[in-house]
Parts: C-alpha cells; structure tokens; sequence
C-alpha cells in the first residue's frame, strides 16, 4: 500500500534537493538554507513565520511543500518519565514516538537523559509473537519526511519545557530505530532519513548516537556495514538457538542463526564498535539456563552487549514476564561468564509503553 500526499513533506528533502526545487522555482539556491535553518534550527512550524524570507517565496513554498505531515492525537506520561505520543498521518494512520527519560543522580529531571524511540513503518510484516505493532499487520512504510518529523514533535515538546544550550540543536541525546515494524525493511527511506537527522544543516546529531534495531534481516545489516556513517546496531536476538528463535521470531526461518550471526560480526568489525543483542525475557520460552549459556557463547565470540528486557505485557498475546529470580539468575549466568550485559528493568508499562499498543488500544475505542 502506497500513500502519495498532496504535498511533498519539506522534512523528505535534503539541502541539495531543496536547492533543485528551489531553482526550479525560480527562486535563489541561497534559500534553501536559510529555510533548513528555520526548520530545524529555529523550529518554526509555518511558512509566515520564516521572515526574512520574500513573501513570494513562502506562497510558493506553501503551495508545494508540507510542512506538517503529521499531528499529534495523544501524549501520555508514566509514572517513571516515560512518554508517549501517538501521531496521526496525512492519511489517517498512526504511529507511536517515545521519550524515554533517566534521570542523573544528583541532578533534576531537566537534565536527565532523553532517548527517543522512533518508528519506520505503519504496523509491522514481521510477525514477532511478543509484539503488539505487528497484530494488525502491516500498512505502509512510513515516508523519509513522516520519519524525520517524528523527531521535530519531540522537538517542539521539549523546547516548551527544556532551556537549550546556546550551541545545541536536538534537545536530547540519543535515538533508537526501535519503535513500530522493521527499519530495515524501510531501508530506503530510513537511511536519507538519519542522514538527515546527522547533516549539519538538519539536526546535526551524532550518527553515534543513533541505533538502528532489526529483528535480522541478513542483507540489509551487510549493506548497512558498507555505509559510511557510524550507526549503532543492535539486533533482536530473543532466542539464542534456531529452535527456540524460530518459535517466536518468523525472520529466523528466513535468516538463522548460521547467517545472522556472521553478518553482525561483519558489522561490527567494519565499524569498529559493539554491536547490542537484545533478549526480552519470555518466562519458560527464553528464560532457561542453557539458552543462557548459548546466549554466552554468541555474545562472547561477537564481543556484543547483550540487553536484557523482561518482556512487557500485551493484551491479547499468552507469555508471560519471569519473576524477579528467574530474570536475575539469568543475568548472573551471563555476567559471571564474562558477558558485558545489562537487564532493563520495566518502564511506561502504565501507558503501553510497548511498541503498538498505544495505537492498537487507540483504534479499539474508536472502532
């Protein structure tokens, strides 16, 4: 399914693409600077308030470019500074973007650390079992303008409520490609998307400060690894043998572990940076000693970081989270084994905090 809006999303464009559109106009290629600096710089959200620009000019960027392809229908804080907000597109479908804070200690809430999780498609193909954004299957992928501008919501959000540094542009400090479906399935928009986001006429961030997260899709990691920018990467592992991946990762039957695993070391060493395992913890599916120890074997021959996730409750689906002890004896198998790894403990579970089921209870009540 394909959605073609009226427009084209001025967030979509580059510098050098904006020039050309800008020639074809008439108008001075000059220009399209100075509207990236009010778009992203000074966050202005209509085309009148871009002054110093010749009215002509703002009609005519009026009349070809949109400058929101999305509003915002919710907002919900949990009561650990999680937030979430569910946006609308221009064709009435929604997706989900979450602030997830952690406070320093010593320090207030203004300063703590913002990650945002970012989604890439309308639901989701993939069919991950512990997942809501894939129960109503997939709808679209989502534009390169539709994903930049997820970051100009949680923008304009925070610039209301955090005083910006003089020299800053984001007012946060990381970004995860881990929201609603499979970035690498939206490769094509995704990756002009996060250049945009690391140009330093767009947000400037750091491409360091950037993960991308797949549930394994062997080609795109490979050509990931080719590309010039430093991304993260992590990888939703979930299950440590083809067996027990399979059972609730249908990517695996497509790619196992035979040619997952060899294209995250490729990965790795052509950045020269660890790569993320994420394992979320499903009570008597994943949680068990021996996957714990395959799980030790992967991450040690990778020189990975394994993030443990207890999974987070979706209604509708059957597993359930490990208790406390079986989280920790997991973990423990890990770390007395030499495994850098880290356990998540839960955050925005009061607000469905989990990828889609903000959206799926959304749709619900309005059906």
């Amino acid at each position: 399914m394909k959605y073609v809006p009226q427009k084209k999303p001025i967030f979509g464009e580059t510098l050098e693409s904006l020039q050309n559109s800008l020639a074809e106009l008439g108008e001075p290629k000059f220009r399209a600077k100075q509207v990236m600096d009010w778009l992203y710089k000074k966050r202005a959200r209509t085309w009148d308030a871009m002054t110093n620009l010749p009215k002509p000019l703002r009609e005519k960027l009026a009349e070809t470019f949109e400058i929101a392809p999305s509003k915002r229908l919710l907002a919900k804080e949990s009561a650990d500074e999680t937030e979430k907000l569910l946006l609308q597109m221009g064709d009435n479908a929604m997706i989900e973007t979450v602030v997830i804070r952690a406070p320093q200690v010593g320090v207030g809430q203004e300063n703590s650390r913002k990650t945002i999780c970012i989604s890439t498609q309308v639901g989701c193909a993939y069919g991950c079992k512990f997942c809501a954004s894939g129960l109503a299957g997939w709808k679209r992928d989502l534009s390169t303008g539709e994903i930049v501008s997820q970051l100009i919501h949680v923008c304009h959000q925070e610039d209301a409520t955090t005083e910006r540094a003089s020299e800053e542009i984001a007012s946060f400090d990381n970004i995860v490609v881990m929201g609603m479906g499979e970035p690498m399935a939206n490769y094509k928009n995704l990756l002009p998307a996060l250049r945009i986001l690391n140009a330093p006429w767009g947000l400037n961030f750091g491409a360091r400060r950037i993960t991308i997260s797949t549930s394994g899709v062997v080609p795109r990691i490979r050509e990931l690894a080719a590309e010039p920018e430093q991304f993260r990467l992590a990888v939703s592992l979930h299950g440590a043998t083809n067996p027990v991946r399979d059972q609730i990762m249908p990517v695996n039957r497509k790619y196992p572990l035979e040619e997952l695993i060899p294209a995250i070391k490729t990965y790795g060493e052509s950045k020269g940076r660890m790569v993320t395992l994420e394992f979320i913890l499903i009570e008597e599916v994943n949680d068990t000693l021996e996957q714990a120890d395959e799980l030790t074997k992967i991450a040690l021959d990778l020189r990975a970081h394994v993030n443990l996730i207890p999974y987070n409750t979706v209604d509708g689906l059957e597993w359930r989270r490990p208790s406390i002890a079986r989280q920790d004896t997991f973990y423990n198998r890990l770390k007395n084994k030499g495994v850098s790894v880290t356990i998540r403990r839960e955050k925005g579970h009061d607000i469905a905090a989990a990828c889609g089921q903000l959206k799926l209870k959304t749709e619900e009540v309005g059906s």
